[in-house]
Parts: C-alpha cells; sequence; structure tokens
C-alpha cells in the first residue's frame, strides 16, 4: 500500500526506466563525487553496501528485494547518500530509533527519505504520514509527498539545527533570532489547536531546522499523536526557555526571561489554553511583534 498526496502527484511519480531515465541517473552519479556523496540508482541498491541501509540494521535479500520495490511504486529514481551522520560507513541525512534519513530523487526532485529500520517498535511508517499530513494542514512540518509500508518521502529540508544556527549568528542578530523563535512558538500553537501533539519538543535539538532564508522547520513527527493531551507550546518554551543547553543559547543572546513568571504563565496556558494566555507567553519571553 503507497499513500500519495493526490492523484496529480501520483501521476507525477510514475517510475519508468527508459533509456533517457538510465543516462540520467549515469550523470548523477558523476556528479556525485563533486558533492562528496554517492548517488545509487535502483539498481545498485541491491549491493550489500546499500542494501545494509535499507535493511539496516539486519541485511536480508529477500526484504531488500521488498523494499526496492517499493521504492520503485514510490516513483523515487535514486538515492543519495550523503550528510553529516554514517551508518556503518556510509554517509546519511539522519539516524533515529526508528528510521534513517537519505536524499530520493522524485521527478527531478531532491527530497528526504525517511527508511523505516527493520528492528524499529512500529509495523509501518503510514501513521507518521498521517500525523504529518496533519501538520501540514496547519502549515506546519517539512511537506508530505508520500508514504509506503517502509518508506516515507518529505520535503527536503536545507538549514541548520536552531542551537548551532543561534551560535553561529554575530551579536547584532537579536531581531532574527526573535522573528524565528516567535514563529516556532506560532507554529506549536497551530499544532495545539489542531490538536496533534508533536511528542519530543521537550528535547528539541534535532527537532528544528532553521532554513537558509531564516524560516524554521519543526520536524520528525514519529511520535507524534492526536490521542494525548497537547503540550507543543509549553514543552518547546521550556527547551527554549528554561531548562536546556539550547536555552542557555538564546538567553545568551537574548538575555534571560522572568522564569518563574514564565513558569506561571505555561501552567495557565496549559490549564485555559487560550490565545490571550498564549500572547501573555510570547509578552513575557520577549517575542511579540516590535
Amino acid at each position: 500500500m503507497c499513500l500519495f498526496v493526490g492523484e496529480k502527484e501520483e501521476q507525477a511519480f510514475t517510475l519508468s526506466f527508459s533509456l533517457t531515465d538510465r543516462r540520467e541517473n549515469a550523470l548523477m552519479l558523476r556528479k556525485s563525487h563533486l558533492n562528496h556523496g554517492e548517488i545509487a540508482p535502483l539498481e545498485k541498491l541491491h549491493e550489500e553496501r546499500y542494501g545494509r541501509i535499507l535493511c539496516y540494521p539486519r541485511h536480508n535479500l529477500e526484504e531488500l528485494g521488498r523494499r526496492v520495490k517499493e521504492l520503485e511504486e514510490l516513483g523515487v529514481r535514486t538515492l543519495e547518500f550523503t550528510g553529516e551522520k554514517s551508518v556503518l560507513g556510509v554517509p546519511v541525512l539522519g539516524k533515529g530509533h526508528v528510521g534513517i534519513v537519505v536524499v530520493a530523487t522524485i521527478n527531478g526532485q531532491r527530497m528526504a527519505l525517511k527508511i523505516r529500520r527493520v528492528d524499529a517498535d512500529r509495523t509501518g511508517m503510514l501513521h507518521e504520514a498521517e500525523m504529518l499530513r496533519k501538520a501540514n494542514s496547519v502549515n506546519v512540518g517539512p511537506i508530505l509527498i508520500s508514504a509506503s509500508q517502509n518508506f516515507l518521502v518529505m520535503e527536503f529540508i536545507k538549514g541548520r539545527l536552531l542551537p548551532s544556527w543561534i551560535e553561529d549568528l554575530k551579536e547584532s542578530a537579536k531581531s532574527r533570532i526573535r522573528c524565528v523563535l516567535r514563529t516556532v512558538v506560532e507554529q506549536c500553537w497551530r499544532l495545539d489547536e489542531t490538536g496533534l501533539d508533536h511528542g519530543q519538543l521537550s528535547k528539541a535539538l534535532k527537532h528544528i531546522i532553521v532554513r537558509e532564508n531564516d524560516k524554521p522547520c519543526v520536524v520528525d513527527f514519529e511520535t507524534a499523536s492526536v490521542n494525548r493531551r497537547v503540550s507543543n507550546v509549553t514543552s518547546v518554551c521550556q527547551y527554549l526557555f528554561i531548562g536546556s543547553q539550547a536555552a542557555k543559547i538564546v538567553a545568551s543572546r537574548l538575555g534571560e526571561v522572568a522564569r518563574e513568571g514564565l513558569i506561571r504563565a505555561l501552567k495557565e496556558y496549559k490549564q485555559k489554553r487560550t490565545r490571550e494566555n498564549f500572547e501573555r507567553i510570547l509578552d513575557i519571553c520577549g517575542l511579540h511583534k516590535s
């Protein structure tokens, strides 16, 4: 079973191994050396080096065959192994308890592909896809493209993790930092309003990426749920302003917030989730628009 965003996307991602496709794949493979990555067309994924990533951490030829077929059905042309992380000596964008993230090429576009680990504590990726679709409905998260049993295809977000982004800015960039943090907290407000709890924003080190145009994106909805009480605003504010290394970085650039006042405001918001109480949190954190 494959889940697509819509009929238009389904038509766009129909796979065709034409001679042109093979030439295109070969060209991309040569270009990969310039980007210090490895680009592999689908026919190369049966090689053990790549098969061990697709079936991490237990390489299995039968399972690998099924997964390559899934990629065909999703319209994947090539996989690009690049990034700051490494799995079994192969560079990747990310590695977690549920999946490994690499770059996939679909219809000529680079996408992020999340590969379900064979030892993951869930049977498929469709639940995460539905959670991401719900986040997208309020303009939060990378755009969902498609999903299947073992793969999630989404917009490739290129940027820096929030703490690193802040640390690398000049001291005079306070307005930029405030704008980004306000956007993050506003995104969490929208998630709260739609009833979707992200689940990992109290330790959001790897879950907020700032694009090159200063547009932040909340990522990784693998533990998201609509069946528990939402705590996105309270969790992200605790992370950004109260109890984390990121909070120390933010304070070093923007100054300390009134800690006790913020804790009271978060408790009031938790008890009564109104826009008025949310605005009070923004005010204490110094995130109101000037």
